[in-house]
């Protein structure tokens, strides 16, 4: 798969979660791309306006605003780019909005960087292979309560309300280790 990477292989990766962030630049610069990191849209959009990559990897939701925004700015900038959604919180509405934004795939966090990878790659107009290991629906649903948790800025009762969940069963499920 390298073999098909273009001579720029500029990667912007925005994530406000800094280890998530971290870990998958190391990947992606392993796998021949060269990883640019930002934490905010504001960050993203003066990264864009001083060079514009060619690939870009970016979260839907960050504490300044959407990664629609940015893959908005990146395709002003440089019509070629290939960008994909990553999001912990997903429905069919995003799903189509980060199309309409350009987007050529849109992958549930925590993305594996070779689903990352085989995104970027695929040739324009086609489907990438289907993940060797996708996630299982107990870990799905495991990181949507983590997600919206987090949202509720970890209030147990606001968040077990939300789900439509009682309260002792969310802090059963908030004690145990995410499933694999």
């Amino acid at each position: 798969m390298p073999d098909r990477l273009p001579h720029d292989k500029s990667c912007l990766i925005v994530d406000d979660d800094q280890p998530f962030r971290t870990r998958l630049g190391r990947a992606m610069e392993k796998r021949g791309f060269d990883p640019i990191l930002a934490e905010s849209v504001a960050e993203a959009v003066a990264l864009i306006n001083e060079h514009a990559p060619s690939y870009a990897v970016v979260d839907l939701r960050l504490e300044d605003g959407d990664g629609i925004e940015i893959v908005n700015k990146l395709h002003e900038k440089r019509p070629d780019a290939r960008a994909i959604i990553l999001t912990g919180y997903g429905n069919i509405t995003t799903a189509v909005a980060a199309v309409k934004a350009g987007a050529i795939d849109y992958l549930a966090k925590p993305a594996d960087a070779d689903d990352v990878q085989k995104s970027l790659l695929a040739p324009p107009g086609e489907m990438p292979e289907p993940p060797e290991n996708p996630m299982s629906a107990d870990r799905v649903r495991w990181e949507h309560i983590q997600r919206v948790y987090e949202l509720c800025n970890h209030n147990v009762s606001e968040t077990a309300r939300r789900l439509g969940m009682h309260r002792r069963t969310l802090q059963r499920i908030l004690a145990k280790r995410a499933p694999m």
